[in-house]
């Protein structure tokens, strides 16, 4: 259907000189802060994207990405990312505005448009976030919406626990259904053994079919391999969900609310909480 599956390119950045440092400031602030957006699921969410401006940076292609398909196949050179200094303070403009407009959030969300742990510099930006945070609107839980590819990396899984909430993704089970769901051929025994380390997780999954059952993760075999590996990991919670935006393959199509039901109930049978949006 057009789509490339690629596998992961953790590979270190390389730097560019033919932009000014200033330039890249510019291009880089105006670009970080989004929203707010109301989420079906954290509410009022103020969005901070820590990605390089242009096409969509994610090291998954998943067909039913609200953001097209991936088509950069390499990570941006370090000097495209924007810096851990300018992501703060751009969140601390926008918080200082906010408060003096009386604005509100239920959330500052770390995502974008593609993976915000590809990030270089991820440690040092949840730092400088939650530094930013606890100065201007304490309290106002920091979170994260990641597809969970980078949790075998330790200094990833260290920066992950610093935040309040850990949103990470997994759709699929075994390594058949996440290949056709995510474009990645990391193995998903490696990826449910690091979400199982981390603590207070939730778990977000989207469930999809097309008229093929090509890429479907609803069949009775995909749910039951997907529910072994909930329960190995024990979240805190499970959000499934499913279709709400067009997606990058037309053929996708969203799943009735009585199957996530169904699934939801699966859910809760093995003690795990489990919420339908």
């Amino acid at each position: 259907m057009g789509h490339l599956y690629w596998d992961t390119l953790l590979r270190q950045p390389r730097e560019h000189s033919h932009v000014s440092k200033k330039a890249r400031a510019r291009m880089h602030t105006s670009a970080i802060i989004y929203g707010p957006v109301q989420s079906r699921r954290l509410g009022l969410s103020l969005g901070i994207s820590v990605l390089p401006t242009g096409p969509k940076v994610c090291n998954f292609n998943c067909p039913y990405c609200q953001y097209g398909w991936t088509r950069r196949l390499t990570l941006p050179g370090l000097n495209d990312w924007p810096s851990p200094a300018a992501i703060a303070a751009a969140l601390s403009r926008r918080l200082r505005q906010a408060e003096a407009r009386g604005e509100r959030f239920d959330h500052l969300t770390i995502s974008g448009r593609g993976e915000p742990t590809l990030h270089p510099r991820f440690g040092d930006v949840v730092r400088r976030l939650k530094g930013v945070r606890d100065r201007v609107v304490p309290g106002t839980p920091l979170a994260v919406l990641t597809n969970s590819s980078t949790v075998l990396l330790p200094s990833i899984r260290a920066a992950l626990v610093e935040l309040d909430e850990r949103h990470m993704k997994l759709d699929a089970g075994d390594a058949s259904t996440m290949n056709r769901l995510n474009g990645t051929r990391i193995p998903v025994s490696q990826i449910v053994a690091a979400l199982a380390e981390l603590p207070d997780i939730i778990i977000q999954a989207m469930f999809v079919h097309d008229p093929m059952s090509v890429m479907d993760n609803t069949s009775a075999t995909a749910v039951e391999r997907w529910l072994d590996a909930i329960v190995r990991i024990r979240p805190s919670a499970v959000h499934l969900y499913t279709l709400d935006r067009p997606p990058a393959c037309e053929f996708l199509r969203p799943v009735a609310n009585d199957r996530l039901q169904q699934i939801a109930v699966e859910v809760r049978d093995a003690g795990i909480t489990a919420l339908v949006f």
